[in-house]
């Protein structure tokens, strides 16, 4: 009987689970740079030994707390793809999960754009991973955009992602209820002119 690779793929040990669940969270609310590896190794319930064991350092833990974020987002696109067919139908509802995420108590913007922030060196790991999704990101929108019909699915997918960020940071510092319904009036006008 053979086995396969994917069978013999274990599955993460329950405290890297935690370790990243932990970080993932406190990077999110506190920022990256403000958090520190014992913090996060006591709200993990870890030892230090642990956290290193499967973290040689602090940057492999924020590189995976990105990924971790980017894999939720390409996640929900194959989401949508299952449920339905109809591109326009899955922009309206990443615009409407984009407002669904401004409005919910303890939204601190885009962590993404906050991630990046904190590192000013755009060949740091941080910065690469982080281009990494914003490039993944951008063909996304720009193929959503194709599919729609759309004359121009590049500069489409720049104008929605543009508002986004605008919406984001908005929502953040200002009022998220209005950045969503602005954001919401860019995709209709992006829409309408495919």
């Amino acid at each position: 009987m053979a086995v396969s690779a994917r069978a013999t793929i274990r599955p993460p040990a329950p405290s890297k689970v935690k370790i990243l669940a932990t970080a993932d969270e406190l990077f999110y609310l506190e920022g990256i740079h403000t958090v520190g590896v014992d913090r996060i190794i006591a709200g993990a319930r870890v030892t230090k030994a642990t956290f290193y064991k499967h973290y040689r350092s602090k940057d492999l833990l924020i590189i995976a707390y990105v990924e971790g974020r980017d894999k939720q987002l390409r996640d929900w696109f194959e989401q949508q793809e299952k449920t339905t067919r109809d591109p326009r139908a899955i922009a309206r509802a990443l615009v409407d999960q984009i407002n669904v995420e401004a409005i919910r108590p303890g939204f601190r913007g885009d962590p993404f754009i906050n991630a990046a922030a904190q590192f000013a060196d755009e060949s740091h790991p941080v910065r690469v991973a982080v281009t990494a999704h914003r490039d993944w990101y951008a063909h996304r929108i720009e193929d959503l955009f194709r599919e729609i019909g759309h004359p121009h699915p590049g500069d489409a997918a720049d104008d929605l992602i543009l508002a986004r960020d605008g919406a984001l940071a908005g929502g953040y510092v200002g009022d998220p209820v209005a950045a969503g319904a602005a954001l919401h009036r860019s995709l209709e006008r992006i829409l309408s002119e495919a």
